[in-house]
């Protein structure tokens, strides 16, 4: 097998005004909250909007191991719906001291290109910062961040970027060149 260059990049928030809301995406689109975690659910959309860019770190999860990423205290799941349809989703992640981290964010192959990514990336980052409003437990939000890597979709970066991250870490590595799982084995 050949190699690659992967590059990483780390991009935070440190204040709500640094967001920069995109427009919203149209009438069509919706973005809700899926307040029952669902194994099953989160792996479709894991699977369906990661399978082209590389995403393989959850795919060899038992169904256990998704219920215990799931259902920990904070742990959100955002979906952006057109006219019913899964088109994307935003995870998001509290940590401690304050920080929540966009675990996983993007939208599926067919949804891509039509001005949602912008949308649901500043709904996403909206309810990072006020997710203890609905987690009475958790502190209150002092820092958003996010990873994105080479790999990812080609507008992922300038997303974050336009939103108001700035990048605090760059990391790169020489990796094992692989295919692209798809949505399911074999596609």
């Amino acid at each position: 097998m050949s190699t690659i260059t992967l590059t990483t990049w780390s991009l935070e928030m440190t204040s709500p005004a640094d967001l920069v809301p995109a427009a919203p995406a149209g009438p069509e689109i919706s973005v809700v909250r899926s307040e029952v975690p669902s194994p099953e659910f989160s792996r479709f959309l894991y699977a369906s909007v990661g399978g082209d860019i590389h995403w393989t770190d959850r795919l060899s999860l038992t169904r256990a191991q998704w219920v215990e990423q799931l259902d920990r205290p904070g742990v959100e799941t955002w979906v952006a719906y057109d006219r019913g349809t899964p088109a994307g989703y935003v995870e998001l992640d509290p940590q401690d001291d304050g920080v929540v981290e966009i675990m996983y964010f993007g939208l599926l192959p067919d949804f891509r290109g039509r001005r949602i990514g912008g949308h649901l990336l500043t709904v996403g980052v909206e309810r990072a910062w006020d997710l203890a409003s609905r987690w009475p437990q958790r502190e209150a939000t002092r820092r958003v961040w996010v990873h994105t890597c080479s790999q990812d979709g080609p507008t992922a970066m300038a997303n974050y970027q336009r939103r108001g991250f700035k990048v605090f870490k760059t990391e790169t590595e020489q990796k094992e060149e692989t295919p692209t799982p798809g949505p399911w084995p074999g596609a």
